[in-house]
């Protein structure tokens, strides 16, 4: 393997990569990742890493539980991937949804205890704003961007709205909003020509005008977390290029509340900078999925469990 590519790029992983048991063996194998799990466990005030790794799964799945639980695992990988091999310098870094967070702490505009802090209030927040104004979300399998915001602005009405949450890879969207407007854009993606419209398991309509009551509350908390340049630059959700004044990831990470996450956008702009190899911090492989599917040639690998660092090592 190659560890000193110069055109390597961190990404974190956001919900749905969770499972039970995330990051205990590579706690149990690593002291630099036990001490990021005692650390989170003392700045949450409680056990947290018991609910990850011996919770019930629908406790883990709820939103509040979950965002805090990816971020704490991709720290406690990156600091055993720094440890392991500190040659591997990426030129950028970039999460998917709450993985923006977790790539801001590694990247060094937020500390560990702020970024933990603050990815455990954006769960919170998003819990209450899908209590408070219910919705949904669902993947939509084969149909471009235009059409599906063609879809969208034809199943919303005054009141119920949808919107493209997530633009994952080519082929493969996730839309989210009131849940009428989302039954109705479901039935327009099937008549257009989707291979498949399944609704998510979840209670939110994440990056949605449905978060609009928690947006002032958390862009205040964004504006208090103590933001400082990134190096290296961190590509934003939002603006899909890479950002490194605090300013301007503060208001990325502000505007990715209710707007639109370009993951494709992102990753092909990181193609255009000469990024050739992608490394996964944290649970799962889902995002280095969905790079070969936008970047066939890409190089993708996965660091988040002891037999990733062995197989690197050996």
């Amino acid at each position: 393997m190659t560890t000193n590519n110069p055109k390597t790029v961190f990404v974190f992983p956001g919900q749905g990569s969770q499972v039970v048991g995330m990051g205990k063996a590579l706690a149990e194998a690593y002291p630099l990742a036990r001490q990021a799990f005692e650390e989170a466990n003392e700045i949450l005030g409680r056990d947290f890493s018991r609910l990850m790794w011996e919770g019930a799964e629908v406790e883990l799945n709820e939103t509040a539980h979950t965002q805090p639980a990816l971020f704490i695992h991709s720290l406690a990988a990156y600091r055993v991937l720094q440890n392991s091999a500190p040659q591997m310098a990426p030129v950028f870094m970039a999460g998917h949804s709450l993985g923006q967070i977790s790539a801001l702490a590694a990247a060094g505009a937020l500390s560990f205890e702020q970024g933990l802090r603050l990815v455990n209030l954006r769960g919170a927040l998003m819990k209450r704003a899908g209590e408070t104004n219910p919705g949904g979300m669902a993947a939509i399998l084969g149909l471009d961007i235009p059409a599906l915001q063609k879809g969208g602005a034809e199943a919303s009405v005054e009141g119920q709205g949808v919107q493209v949450a997530n633009d994952n890879c080519p082929g493969q969207v996730v839309i989210s909003g009131q849940r009428q407007a989302l039954e109705r854009a479901m039935l327009g993606a099937k008549a257009a020509g989707a291979k498949r419209a399944l609704p998510l398991a979840v209670s939110i309509a994440a990056h949605s005008p449905l978060m609009a009551g928690i947006q002032a509350e958390w862009d205040a908390a964004v504006d208090a977390a103590g933001f400082v340049d990134s190096f290296p630059p961190v590509v934003g959700n939002v603006a899909a290029v890479g950002l490194s004044a605090a300013a301007d990831l503060q208001a990325d990470v502000k505007a990715q509340m209710q707007s639109q996450v370009r993951w494709t956008d992102s990753v092909r702009w990181l193609a255009a900078q000469g990024a050739e190899q992608f490394v996964e911090v944290g649970t799962g492989s889902v995002l280095g999925g969905l790079i070969k599917r936008i970047l066939p040639g890409a190089r993708t690998l996965s660091f988040g469990a002891p037999v990733d660092f062995e197989a690197f090592s050996s």
